[in-house]
C-alpha cells in the first residue's frame, strides 16, 4: 500500500454539498413531531371507545403527557451541550418506544378496525379493545426483538462484486466494511471488542470504516473505540469522516484512529497492487466538513482523485449515498457508504430515501459507477433496530477477466 497524494489539495474547489430535499421540513419537525407521537398512541389506544376504568384512562393520558414532555428534554441534556449520558439513554429509550407505539397505534387503530368492523366482530367497545391489546403486545415483542438486534454482533453479509475495469490480478480481493458504530451513552466497550473479533475472522486484505464512529469526542468514547486497534488486515485499514464526527471535535477522532493504525483517507487515496494491476482507494471527508468551520475539513473528491492514474478502477469511501451523483461524475466504479442504518426503525427507511438515493444494499448509479450502502454495524440514538438489522460486510471483488 503506498500514499499517493496529500490531504490536502489547493487544486479546485469542493462542489457545493446538493440541498437535502428535507431542510423545509426540519425547521417544524422538532415542533410538531414529539406531539404527533405521543398523542396519536394516547388517543387511539385511551379515547376511541374504549370506555377504561376512569383511573386507567387518567393514569395513562398523565404518561403520555410526561412523555411528551420528558422526552425532549432528556434529550436536550444528553444530546446539547451538557452530553449527560444518562439523560440520552433516557430520551433516546422513549423516542424509540413511542415511535414503535405511534406506527403501530396508526396501522392497527386503521386496518385491525376496518377488519374487525367488516367482520362483524364485538361492538365498537369490544373493536377497541381488542385494538388496544393488538398495538401494546405488538410494539412490547418488536421492541424487544429490537433490542436484543441492536445490542448483538452484527450478522456478516458477503458478497461477490464484479467490477469491469478490476484487473485479474485484484480478483478475489477482500474488502470488509464496518460503519456507524456510534460509540455512545450505553457502554459498548465488550461489543466493540467482539465485532473486532469478527471482522478479523474474514481474513480481509482491506478493512474500511465509513465514519459516524462515536456520539461524543475521541477522549471521551476512547474505552469503546479502542479494540479498533486489534482489527487485522493484510494491506491496510482506511477510515472516513462521518456527519457525527463533526458534532464531536472531528479532528480528536482523525487523530485517534491514525494512533490506531488505521489511515484516515482525507481527500487523499492510496493503491492497492497485487498480481501486477492496481487499485485506487480513495476517501473524501463527509458531505457536512465544510460547514463544521473546521480548518482543511471538506468533501473534496478531485482532490482525493489527484495523481492517480484515470485507468486504474477506483473504491470510494464517502459516508453518506448522496455523494455518489459526485462520484458518478468522476467515473468511480464502486463507493462505500453507511449512514443510513437501513432505516434502523421500520418504516422510518421512507423518510431516510428522501435524502438519500439508496438505504441498503447494492444500486448502480451512472455509467459504471456502484454504490454499496451498509444499514450500519452499530445504532444511533434508540437501542433498538426493527426490520433493519445490522451488519458486517464482506465485499469480494471480482474481475471479468479472472482465469476459470
Amino acid at each position: 500500500m503506498t500514499e499517493t497524494s496529500d490531504t490536502r489539495s489547493a487544486a479546485g474547489a469542493a462542489q457545493e454539498a446538493p440541498r437535502s430535499r428535507l431542510q423545509p421540513l426540519m425547521r417544524y419537525i422538532p415542533l410538531i413531531a414529539p406531539v404527533l407521537l405521543w398523542a396519536v398512541p394516547c388517543w387511539v389506544l385511551l379515547h376511541t371507545g374504549q370506555r377504561w376504568p376512569l383511573p386507567v384512562t387518567m393514569i395513562g393520558t398523565a404518561l403520555s403527557v410526561i412523555g411528551l414532555a420528558g422526552m425532549p428534554l432528556a434529550m436536550v441534556r444528553g444530546h446539547g451541550r451538557r452530553q449527560q449520558d444518562g439523560a440520552a439513554i433516557v430520551g433516546d429509550t422513549l423516542l424509540g418506544c413511542v415511535w414503535v407505539l405511534f406506527t403501530w397505534s396508526v396501522l392497527l387503530g386503521v386496518l385491525l378496525r376496518l377488519a374487525l368492523t367488516v367482520g362483524g366482530v364485538g361492538d365498537g367497545q369490544d373493536r377497541a379493545r381488542i385494538v388496544t391489546w393488538a398495538v401494546l403486545g405488538v410494539a412490547a415483542v418488536l421492541l424487544a426483538r429490537g433490542y436484543a438486534e441492536a445490542r448483538r454482533v452484527p450478522r456478516v453479509r458477503r458478497l461477490d462484486v464484479e467490477l469491469p475495469r478490476l484487473g485479474a490480478g485484484l480478483d478475489g480481493t477482500r474488502v470488509v466494511l464496518i460503519t456507524d458504530t456510534h460509540y455512545g451513552p450505553l457502554d459498548r466497550a465488550r461489543w466493540s471488542a467482539r465485532v473486532c473479533e469478527t471482522v478479523n475472522t474474514l481474513e480481509a486484505d482491506l478493512v474500511c470504516h465509513t465514519g459516524d464512529i462515536a456520539d461524543g469526542t475521541a477522549e471521551r468514547r476512547r474505552a469503546q473505540a479502542a479494540p479498533l486497534g486489534t482489527v487485522q488486515a493484510t494491506r491496510a485499514r482506511v477510515y472516513v469522516t462521518g456527519n457525527h464526527e463533526y458534532y464531536s471535535e472531528a479532528q480528536g477522532w482523525v487523530d485517534l484512529m491514525d494512533e490506531l493504525g488505521w489511515e484516515p483517507l482525507r481527500n487523499r487515496h492510496l493503491l492497492l497492487e497485487r498480481g501486477g494491476d492496481t487499485l485506487v482507494v480513495a476517501g473524501v471527508d463527509d458531505v457536512t466538513a465544510e460547514s463544521s468551520g473546521l480548518a482543511g475539513h471538506r468533501a473534496h473528491l478531485a482532490g482525493a482523485l489527484q495523481g492517480a492514474d484515470p485507468d486504474h478502477p477506483v473504491l470510494l469511501l464517502a459516508h453518506q449515498p448522496k455523494f455518489i451523483d459526485r462520484a458518478a461524475a468522476h467515473g468511480i466504479d464502486l463507493q462505500l457508504s453507511g449512514h443510513t442504518h437501513g432505516g434502523q426503525i421500520w418504516p422510518f427507511h421512507y423518510l431516510v430515501r428522501l435524502d438519500q438515493p439508496a438505504v441498503a444494499g447494492l444500486s448502480s448509479h451512472g455509467a459504471r459507477t456502484l454504490l454499496y450502502t451498509s444499514r450500519g454495524t452499530g445504532f444511533w440514538g434508540p437501542p433498538f433496530r426493527v426490520f433493519a438489522p445490522s451488519e458486517i460486510t464482506l465485499l469480494v471483488l471480482r474481475s471479468p477477466r479472472r482465469s476459470g
